[in-house]
């Protein structure tokens, strides 16, 4: 059962519960904690054998205060840790050193004591203004860009029912290395392939590559990209800033959502196999492969070939 603090709501609950006679477990089960934690918490709230919520508080407030300032109220500790980091030591190797001395205090305590005494920043190799506790980040920063995005779901009408043209597919495939890719963008209505050899990946590299291609492209056949969820998109921001294109994202693990780009993808792998290296791989090859399907009629389009139907002003 995950621990969780019990709140000023937790603390009501129980004294009612316990006012009613109810048994422990069962308390347990109804606040969802362990009974252990629930009789910790009746033992912290104790007044003359009844439980006080108030009291139960008070208690937690100042043993959280003591804590957060355990290192002021321990000179010796004081000491020990100003000593260390004059050293240059790290907070997690002082707080190591102080584990094999059988004294138990986490390097996220020493962090605070750090950053509320700021002359004491310049010991640390990362002279931040604030340490941000691992624990915790890589979701809250996940959850960040993804509330950056623009889903699919938001497309208007006009780009789901490929009625006009000027909105794109986007992503790469990689090859046996894994290092070297195929960044690959497919016009939705016309199936007009644009392919790019990255003989290295990486966010900043992609973007540059898409402002590159669509800068060549006129303003009205670039309305749209559709990517996945691939991290070399992640600077999307950037890229819909310099191509001036409105980027969506598919839902996570929904490839058909971007179907027109998958079919291209599989249409190209015709002459770069699956698991096949790319190391001999170089842009003409690509391009080589991309004028040929380019130029070859599709039933889709009435057996048009995707170039006449993307240059053909007509359309």
């Amino acid at each position: 059962m995950p621990y969780k603090h019990f709140s000023r709501d937790d603390r009501v609950k129980l004294a009612v519960l316990l006012r009613a006679k109810t048994e422990r477990e069962e308390i347990g089960r109804i606040l969802n904690k362990d009974p252990v934690s629930i009789w910790r918490e009746i033992k912290r709230g104790d007044v003359n054998g009844k439980y006080l919520p108030s009291v139960s508080r008070r208690k937690a407030k100042e043993r959280k205060a003591h804590r957060k300032k355990k290192i002021e109220n321990d000179k010796w500790l004081k000491k020990y840790i100003l000593e260390k980091l004059k050293l240059y030591w790290s907070p997690e190797q002082i707080a190591g050193r102080l584990r094999r001395k059988n004294i138990i205090i986490c390097h996220e305590t020493i962090y605070g004591y750090i950053m509320r005494h700021k002359k004491l920043r310049k010991y640390l190799r990362c002279k931040k203004s604030k340490y941000r506790r691992r624990h915790g980040t890589i979701p809250r920063e996940k959850a960040r860009e993804y509330g950056k995005k623009r889903w699919i779901g938001e497309r208007p009408e006009v780009i789901n029912d490929r009625a006009r043209i000027g909105d794109w597919e986007g992503d790469t495939i990689i090859g046996a290395e894994r290092t070297k890719r195929i960044l690959t963008h497919v016009e939705r209505k016309t199936g007009y392939l644009i392919a790019d050899f990255l003989p290295k990946v990486s966010a900043e590299i992609v973007a540059e590559k898409i402002a590159k291609n669509f800068k060549k492209l006129p303003r009205e056949k670039r309305r749209s990209i559709t990517y996945d969820n691939g991290t070399e998109f992640s600077a999307h921001e950037t890229i819909e800033k310099k191509t001036k294109a409105i980027v969506y994202f598919a839902n996570q693990y929904h490839s058909w959502e971007r179907g027109t780009n998958e079919n291209t993808n599989g249409l190209l792998r015709q002459f770069f196999p699956k698991k096949s290296s790319f190391a001999t791989v170089n842009q003409d090859d690509v391009d080589r492969a991309t004028k040929l399907l380019n130029r070859r009629p599709r039933k889709r389009l009435c057996y048009l070939t995707p170039k006449e139907m993307f240059h053909c002003t007509s359309f």
